[in-house]
């Protein structure tokens, strides 16, 4: 059996060790707390626990714990929960248990206690709260601990430190992609866990009595939850969406793109597996790269930009020449102003930026052409750029299944604060950050069209 140095050594960067040491001679199992990647396949986190259960002949048990999360409501806890199920059917054939509890009994420090376990391994997430969590977990703990980073293509420890554009990550994960753009081994664990832990049923209704949980926000029927529905989503944009991807992916109006993000904010899906499929299909290799570098480069991007950047929800995160040019125009006249509130009603004098928003109310997530003019006509439109970043983020987090996401913070960086982006030619209010108009969008695509189809005319 190989030793654990020598199985933590082929994961290579994607392992952190938070706690080290040695398991101890009486434990009784491996638990792997699952939180950010929800799957039991192509998880490299769930492999690494599996690969450490059966040098050690032990048994695997996966810990899930529903617990209150900042700016999380019934929307999102709704569309993770209903994909448990799909998750624990697809862990037994693994031959892995699975655990549920909710808050107030999610306590993961007690369960590893009364599981007797050997090692904890868990999943990376660089958002400020996980890892607040995972720092205080791994203080409390007296075995050892690790995360493995499992939803990135590439490792985001590889490269160090902060990327400031498309174009210079870009190069740097293309010279990582032979070594870790590889499939996952899916291992099946060799023992079986007999210990009858007691859990919530994945298959029952997780949120009746769940509290704190902030019901204000309905779930949505515009995605169907889990593992299962993301691949059937994918194998249906590689089939039929993928060789019109150049042409379409930024017409809302036909909406070319693929649908998954909600599936990769909550680990349905790894995004090797869906670089894979993209990858191996037989779509021209001009879609292809235009997709994988959606998928790898910007996604990526927005990942290396919350890992290193403690102020990825605030303006302040904005480069030297944002803050200038905000600076300067902060006083000009602002002839339309919205409050949160009309914003949120979608009750602005714009009919497309409307459309966009009852998108994000209706179906919870939003075309990314959307997403950007959106954002900018919040600036446009509000006091001041703190309190357009504000409602942006607010919005962001509220109402769309991929919130609360690197990738959504990345997005209303770049619309607002010019992250990723440089100076354009100066105007009122933008400065010289990049604007967007409902003319330019009406020439890119059929305006009309989309706004009748959010209205429901269509």
């Amino acid at each position: 059996m190989p030793s654990l140095d020598s199985i933590l050594a082929s994961y290579k960067d994607r392992v952190r060790v938070r706690r080290a040491g040695s398991p101890s001679t009486e434990a009784r199992a491996v638990v792997y707390w699952m939180q950010r990647a929800q799957r039991a396949e192509d998880n490299a986190a769930l492999d690494l626990a599996i690969e450490i259960a059966n040098s050690l002949r032990l048994p695997v048990v996966v810990f899930f714990g529903i617990v209150p999360f900042p700016g999380a409501n019934l929307r999102h806890y709704q569309f993770m929960t209903e994909g448990l199920a799909d998750t624990a059917a697809r862990l037994a054939r693994r031959n892995v248990a699975f655990v549920v509890r909710r808050h107030p009994e999610a306590d993961l420090a007690k369960f590893c206690e009364e599981a007797g376990a050997a090692v904890l391994v868990g999943d990376e997430n660089p958002l400020r709260e996980p890892e607040r969590w995972r720092q205080v977990l791994g203080r409390k703990l007296r075995i050892p601990y690790y995360t493995v980073d499992a939803d990135v293509v590439v490792p985001s420890r590889v490269l160090l430190k902060a990327q400031y554009a498309a174009r210079i990550i870009r190069p740097r994960l293309s010279a990582q992609m032979a070594e870790y753009l590889v499939p996952c081994t899916n291992p099946v664990a060799e023992v079986s866990d007999a210990a009858g832990y007691r859990s919530l049923d994945p298959a029952a209704d997780l949120l009746a009595d769940l509290s704190p949980l902030d019901r204000t926000v309905g779930p949505v029927t515009s995605f169907v939850s889990g593992t299962t529905a993301a691949l059937v989503r994918l194998k249906y944009f590689v089939e039929h969406g993928l060789t019109q991807y150049p042409d379409k992916q930024g017409d809302p109006s036909c909406d070319g793109s693929s649908r998954l993000s909600p599936y990769l904010h909550f680990g349905h899906i790894s995004p090797v597996t869906v670089a894979l499929a993209v990858r191996n299909s037989s779509a021209p290799e001009e879609a292809k790269q235009k997709y994988l570098d959606e998928l790898i480069t910007w996604r990526e991007l927005a990942v290396n930009f919350v890992t290193f950047n403690p102020v990825y929800d605030a303006i302040e995160c904005a480069e030297p020449w944002a803050h200038r040019t905000l600076a300067d125009h902060a006083s000009d006249p602002r002839p339309i102003l919205y409050t949160r509130g009309r914003l949120e009603k979608a009750a602005t004098h714009d009919d497309l930026w409307n459309a966009a928003q009852r998108q994000m109310l209706r179906e919870g997530w939003m075309h990314n052409y959307m997403r950007m003019y959106w954002a900018k006509k919040i600036l446009e439109w509000s006091p001041s750029p703190q309190q357009a970043y504000h409602n942006a983020l607010y919005l962001n987090d509220k109402y769309l299944l991929d919130g609360r996401d690197p990738n959504g913070y990345a997005g209303v960086a770049w619309a607002l604060a010019g992250k990723f982006d440089r100076p354009w030619f100066d105007r009122p209010i933008f400065g010289t950050i990049r604007y967007m108009s409902g003319a330019a969008a009406k020439k890119k695509f059929d305006a009309n069209a989309y706004v009748r189809r959010m209205n429901g005319e269509t």
